[in-house]
């Protein structure tokens, strides 16, 4: 069984840094990416950014660019969050999928339980 477990979220203000980790389990797991994809309160479940396993290439939703930046080492991925907005308060899932380029939740084969990320205004 495969299990993907996060941690890392907190409460911030507004600016500050937080960096996400997520670690991937289970004699079975292999994903050609890793991504997060984030929840804001009544929102739908919306992309943050992915990684390809092999190449280690990067993409990113418009509305982080330049502010996050994702990577893995092992079986790690972690998100590193700066210059964080109120706008960025939300759950956060680790994702894992067996396609090079995720970007909606059905591209997503694996799914972490989420960590809550809450900036104070």
């Amino acid at each position: 069984q495969v299990q993907l477990v996060e941690s890392g979220g907190g409460l911030v203000q507004a600016g500050d840094s937080l960096r996400l980790s997520c670690a991937a389990s289970g004699r079975s797991f292999s994903a050609v990416s890793m991504g997060w994809f984030r929840q804001p309160p009544g929102k739908e479940r919306e992309f943050v950014a992915s990684i390809s396993w092999v190449g280690g290439r990067t993409y990113y939703a418009d509305s982080v660019k330049g502010r996050f930046t994702i990577s893995r080492a092992k079986n790690t991925v972690y998100l590193q969050m700066n210059s964080l907005k109120p706008e960025d308060t939300a759950v956060y899932y680790c994702a894992g999928a067996q396609k090079v380029r995720i970007g909606a939740p059905d591209d997503i084969d694996y799914w972490g339980e989420g960590t809550l990320v809450t900036l104070s205004s």
